[in-house]
């Protein structure tokens, strides 16, 4: 039976992807700050154990109890919508200690043992802002940035270990917690001098042509985990996935 761990699974995509694999049958390492057993029902393939990707002690426990892991995704993440001037470089350093520095931390704490069994599939989560500039979003998208360059070099150096690094690189959606997955509140970070040029944004924000659903990442973190374990697959080393229909449009039309 293959085993998945995932990162941020409290709610949104980690929480949706959890569930899927659940559902196909996987054996399931469901990790999140603080364990709430009430978001799953009980299975012997699953795992709620407690991580937080900042706290190097935290992922090495982690990895001693979780044993070996097949799959891993690295969904944990923070969001930061608003000026940049505006952001104060304490949370802007926090923002990359989850989703860049922490990210890295788990992947190069799963390395030794997926190089050992010369197997493995690494899946990282970034944003359809990767994929287009997107206004009142600077610091996010660069910890993101980051991630996807990291990703591709890393694919590199880990095929010669037969191991699998690839990215799921989601759209808008409007009902996880992104917004307020955060210390501070959108508009403390939108100072009067920028509440013209961030008025429309948000009209638009309230009303996306496209979006994208928990369901759709989850659906493409499965194809990314299928193809990186099937070596005769035609995609077996693609990099990009793009998650939601409005994360497909942004990667076609570059």
């Amino acid at each position: 039976m293959n085993t998945i761990l995932i990162t941020g699974t409290s709610s949104g995509y980690g929480l949706e992807t959890a569930r899927t694999f659940l559902d196909k049958g996987w054996s399931v390492i469901a990790t999140m700050r603080r364990p709430d057993e009430s978001l799953f029902e009980t299975s012997d393939r699953l795992r709620i154990l407690p991580l937080d990707v900042t706290d190097g002690d935290s992922i090495a426990a982690l990895i001693e109890a979780a044993g070996p892991i097949d799959v891993l995704v690295n969904n944990a993440g923070i969001g930061v919508v608003g000026a940049f001037e505006a952001t104060p470089m304490a949370h802007i350093r926090k923002v990359f200690e989850t989703n860049t520095f922490g990210s890295m931390a788990m992947v190069q704490a799963v390395i030794p043992q997926m190089r050992e069994r010369r197997s493995g599939v690494i899946i990282n989560v970034t944003s359809s802002v990767t994929l287009a500039p997107m206004p009142l979003a600077a610091a996010y998208t660069a910890s993101k940035q980051a991630i996807e360059g990291f990703t591709g070099s890393l694919a590199h150096e880990l095929a010669a270990f037969d191991i699998v690094a690839k990215l799921v690189e989601p759209g808008y959606a409007p009902t996880t917690r992104f917004a307020a997955n955060t210390d501070i509140p959108v508009m403390e970070l939108i100072p009067e001098a920028y509440e013209a040029f961030a008025q429309p944004i948000f009209a638009d924000y309230a009303n996306p042509p496209l979006t994208t659903r928990e369901s759709d990442v989850a659906e493409a973190i499965w194809s990314a985990a299928l193809d990186g374990m099937d070596r005769n697959s035609e995609a077996h080393s693609k990099l990009r996935y793009p998650a939601g229909s409005d994360a497909v449009a942004l990667a076609n039309a570059t």
